[in-house]
């Protein structure tokens, strides 16, 4: 098998597959229980928590552990609508985020707020100077992604949120860093944000897990109300084992960030100079996106037709954004794709443990759909 689709998910790794274990089968006391165990289990969350807020350079009591990015962004978003925007009701994001981000901002619209989307200019970009532009004392927000998890495009958070603050000190600025965690180089401050959205299972933990940074001094109204867990900003008894996952992941990433970035390089860099060989291959991304992530089209194929012939040879490949279950790209549209380069489009996603083979074999396979598939 190769997996060529950890955008999507990624394998447990050996680290955080042993600390979940543990406290399945040992540490399994309530975290709010007052006995020893519980106070074990309490005592694996914070060591979890100084992890990734090291990881952030932030502190320990700014990260909230949640169930997974899509929670994250949920309550980044309706929790800072909750508190500023009570009187202000104009929010700012792009027309290229994930869905855990748009869907929010569509219900935010039947709520009656303004939502203003920044596009993609022609030349793909994302414009700090259209942020600029259109926040005024009316906006409440502004949330982008980090990286662009169907194409890989980076996005200058830090610049866009810096000159935000600068016209209007009061907006909140909102990351979902999802695609960028542990995979480029980026702190909290750097990015300007008030609020970061990280997951799990995008950097080899489990699924079920993930959590949000939230600087000091910001308000959030919760939307899980409970046991007043998490400071009383996310109720619900913490999921020991996942978040002690999450943490033996991160631990196990420390330090081993421009190794795995070079290796990603490496990978599409191969991939690129050998796949120039065969005619009419559309790359659907830049050189200065995450090498991580590699969008390509091929003429004539469609993205399911190519994904399953893949599959048929042992390679796993997506078609897009996981979320999307096949629907065409709205994303790859607002970057300026025809519907025939999206038609056929698909994701490669790499990780640190594929190899040159892999992506000698996925050349391979894409050539010999070409010529079966009569192109």
């Amino acid at each position: 098998m190769i997996y060529l689709d950890n955008a999507a998910t990624t394998k447990v790794c050996d680290e955080a597959a042993a600390a979940i274990t543990a406290c399945l089968q040992g540490n399994y006391g309530n975290p709010s229980s007052l006995h020893k165990m519980g106070i074990e289990a309490e005592k694996i969350i914070d060591n979890a928590r100084k992890i990734i807020g090291a990881a952030l350079a932030c502190e320990p009591e700014c990260i909230f552990f949640t169930s997974g990015a899509t929670e994250s962004n949920n309550l980044a978003i309706f929790g800072a609508t909750g508190v500023y925007g009570r009187r202000k009701r104009k929010i700012v994001t792009t027309s290229i985020e994930h869905p855990s981000v748009s869907e929010c901002m569509k219900r935010l619209e039947e709520d009656g707020f303004e939502v203003i989307r920044i596009s993609p200019n022609s030349d793909g970009e994302i414009s700090a100077d259209d942020f600029a532009d259109v926040v005024d004392e009316n906006t409440c927000l502004v949330s982008i992604m980090l990286v662009n998890n169907e194409n890989g495009y980076i996005v200058p958070v830090g610049r866009i949120f810096k000159d935000v603050k600068r016209k209007n000190p009061e907006i909140i600025t909102h990351c979902d860093a999802v695609q960028g965690f542990m995979k480029i180089p980026f702190k909290s401050k750097e990015l300007n944000a008030d609020l970061i959205s990280i997951s799990g299972h995008k950097i080899y933990s489990a699924k079920g897990v993930g959590a949000i940074y939230v600087k000091k001094g910001i308000r959030l109204k919760p939307v899980c109300y409970g046991g007043g867990q998490e400071k009383g900003l996310r109720s619900g008894t913490e999921s020991v084992p996942l978040i002690a996952g999450f943490g033996a992941t991160v631990e196990r990433l420390k330090g081993t960030l421009d190794f795995r970035l070079n290796k990603a390089k490496e990978l599409r860099e191969y991939f690129l100079n050998r796949v120039d060989k065969l005619d009419d291959i559309s790359l659907n991304f830049k050189e200065d996106n995450l090498p991580y992530i590699i969008n390509v089209s091929v003429k004539g194929i469609r993205s399911e037709i190519m994904l399953h012939f893949l599959e048929e040879k042992g390679i796993y490949v997506s078609s897009g954004s996981a979320c999307s279950k096949g629907a065409r790209s709205n994303v790859l549209k607002e970057f300026g794709l025809s519907d025939e380069l999206i038609d056929s489009s698909i994701r490669i996603s790499t990780s640190f443990e594929n190899t040159f083979e892999d992506m000698e074999e996925l050349i391979n396979a894409i050539a010999e759909a070409r010529q079966r598939f009569n192109y």
